[in-house]
């Protein structure tokens, strides 16, 4: 139990990763800004160098899925179900791209730390003290600590009540309720959404 709980902590770092990334974005079109470039430009070199980066995974995907080629590092951080099948950092990527050019920057924000912190949380507080289960190998321990630690973000980036509550449910929802499909993906996307809509109806 202890040696899985540390291997989970390991998986886990790749979504700090993701903080790194959007930290070199905003940075990329802040300098960019102040050289004088519109923002609108400056967001648009921004989201290319996110896709130069998504290249590089995939191209190293490739090697691994389609050439059978053994990245070590890779190959510690990579969970057995995903063993024959991209890996999550793709989906992360992704949706972080996808959320930085739709929706506004602090609900883009939100929904990739939720994804982040909320995920991660969910994983170590249920492996850890979960026993009771709430849906498949979900549990209410995971579900709970999830859903507090995804209201702790919302109140950090966000200022709506309303849009902090809409994504924190919606991320923690998405998180339990999915399983084969990689929630790296789904839930900025479902919590951003969500938020987005929620904004523009106030």
């Amino acid at each position: 139990m202890a040696l899985e709980f540390v291997h989970e902590i390991g998986r886990k770092i790749v979504h700090i990763t993701i903080l790194i990334v959007l930290a070199a974005f905003f940075l990329i079109q802040d300098r960019l800004v102040s050289a004088g470039y519109t923002p609108v430009l400056a967001r648009q070199v921004g989201l290319l160098f996110l896709v130069a980066l998504l290249i590089i995974f995939l191209i190293l995907e490739y090697l691994r899925l389609e050439l059978n080629w053994r990245i070590p590092f890779f190959a510690r951080l990579i969970r057995p179900k995903e063993q024959n099948r991209m890996y999550g950092v793709i989906y992360f990527l992704s949706a972080t791209i996808i959320s930085l050019a739709v929706f506004d920057y602090k609900i883009a924000l939100a929904a990739l730390l939720m994804t982040t912190f909320g995920d991660m949380v969910a994983a170590l507080v249920g492996k850890r003290y979960g026993s009771t289960l709430i849906y498949r190998n979900k549990t209410w321990a995971g579900f709970l600590g999830e859903l507090i630690t995804n209201i702790v973000v919302g109140v950090l980036v966000l200022d709506n009540i309303y849009v902090i509550l809409t994504m924190a449910s919606v991320a923690t929802i998405v998180e339990t309720l999915v399983d084969e499909l990689d929630d790296n993906l789904l839930i900025p996307i479902f919590s951003g959404f969500m938020g987005q809509v929620v904004l523009f109806s106030l």
